[in-house]
């Protein structure tokens, strides 16, 4: 074996460049040992724009002890896996409207939108300064229906997210000339994987690696031609240029309404470009929309729901929502769980926060914030109870997530020193 193996590797093809997962080949003897330890530290924040129901996420009991609550129950088989936190919140987020915190999630800038705002930089982005260049690809922002993100700058300028995730897709294994791109993306709409431009020297490089290594190569390029799979179905393919009419653009998924089938093709491409190395940051927006989502048993529009007033119904409905909305966020942490990295899995290097910008939906209250920090080589299963009426700043954490990344810093945003977790 071929111990001096680039840790950033593609396979080529006309149109092509398939970056390869970390192999044992390429740590070596002395990393492989270290367990995960000398995997690339990552992070994923997802955030529930419009809020998650309380009552159904947060355990009575602090400590490792805590009763699963609907919403957790539904991550059962992950509790060791992710730490939950109460009672933290960014301070002074009143701001132009409701949902104004929305873009200060990840930044903690305070009184969003009011007139002279500037928005702060984003814990993202704070990273990528520091290690964006050691990737392809900087930093993704995705959406699940919209081009806003919670990604800022240092100078305050939103950096717009993705919401096709063919077009993701395509900035992670298409390259060439625009001609060579389109041909290949046609090739994919045919149902012809991108695994057949690199079929032969595949090949030549399976012969160089042993058989743990050839077994994880399999995985992964089972991984490859199943998301193509599901984004040819999607029918978003063909790369027309768009015409100039007044109207919405279409989405990867026709049904514009499939809040949950959007969040499941982001969430599928997550493992994919973490695993190759290709980008170690990522924010995803579940942009909260006017529209009844494609959920069974749903018929009141989403953001009508989040304001329930403790209309039961409505309540029973924003559960149906919020509990499909756990049960994909659970679907991640299986995937990444799933992807072998030198000892351990991807989830031990890769902290995936989930939330939310609002504690109560139903009247735009921002504090008492629902929090789960998964992943990153933490000891998890607790509930971190803080105080939920004179809250812990949120960026708090944030320190203690950005220590785990190795950024050498005690204080970001509105901290007062850090989360012990």
């Amino acid at each position: 074996m071929n111990s001096s193996l680039s840790r950033r590797s593609f396979l080529r093809g006309t149109g092509v460049s398939l970056a390869l997962p970390f192999l044992d080949v390429m740590w070596g003897r002395q990393a492989l040992a270290a367990n995960a330890s000398a995997a690339p530290k990552r992070l994923v924040t997802v955030c529930a724009s419009l809020g998650i129901y309380g009552p159904d996420f947060f355990p009575q009991q602090a400590g490792a002890d805590y009763a699963n609550t609907p919403y957790l129950d539904l991550l059962k088989e992950h509790r060791q896996d992710f730490s939950l936190f109460s009672g933290v919140s960014h301070p002074e987020q009143s701001g132009r409207d409701g949902h104004a915190s929305e873009m200060t999630w990840l930044t903690s800038a305070r009184h969003p939108g009011l007139g002279g705002f500037r928005n702060t930089i984003s814990i993202d982005q704070y990273v990528a300064e520091k290690i964006g260049f050691e990737t392809r690809i900087p930093s993704l922002a995705l959406n699940t229906g919209g081009n806003t993100s919670q990604s800022y700058t240092r100078s305050g300028v939103m950096i717009p997210a993705e919401s096709r995730p063919s077009k993701v897709f395509a900035k992670l294994f298409l390259n060439g000339t625009p001609g060579e791109v389109f041909t290949q993306m046609r090739k994919l709409k045919e149902g012809r994987s991108i695994m057949d431009a690199v079929r032969d020297e595949a090949k030549r490089f399976e012969k160089r690696i042993g058989q743990a290594d050839r077994d994880k190569l399999d995985e992964y390029y089972t991984s490859v031609r199943e998301m193509e799979q599901r984004l040819v179905k999607a029918e978003d393919w063909v790369n027309k240029p768009k015409p100039q009419v007044d109207a919405k653009a279409p989405q990867d998924i026709s049904d514009e309404k499939d809040l949950i089938g959007r969040m499941n093709l982001l969430f599928d491409l997550v493992p994919l470009a973490l695993q190759t190395d290709s980008t170690r940051l990522i924010t995803i927006l579940i942009q909260g929309r006017g529209d009844v989502p494609a959920i069974p048993g749903v018929s009141i529009d989403h953001h009508n729901l989040s304001h329930h007033g403790q209309d039961p119904e409505k309540i029973a409905q924003l559960r149906l929502i919020e509990q499909a909305e756990i049960r994909a966020l659970g679907g991640l942490f299986t995937a990444l769980k799933a992807k072998k990295e030198g000892a351990g899995h991807l989830l031990d290097s890769t902290m995936v926060l989930f939330g939310s910008n609002l504690g109560n939906a139903n009247s735009h209250d921002w504090h008492n914030l629902p929090t789960l920090l998964a992943g990153g080589g933490f000891k998890h299963g607790k509930h971190h109870a803080l105080d939920t009426k004179d809250n812990t700043p949120m960026s708090n954490l944030f320190v203690s997530m950005l220590q785990n990344m190795g950024m050498e810093t005690d204080s970001f945003g509105t901290s007062s020193g850090k989360l012990d977790i």
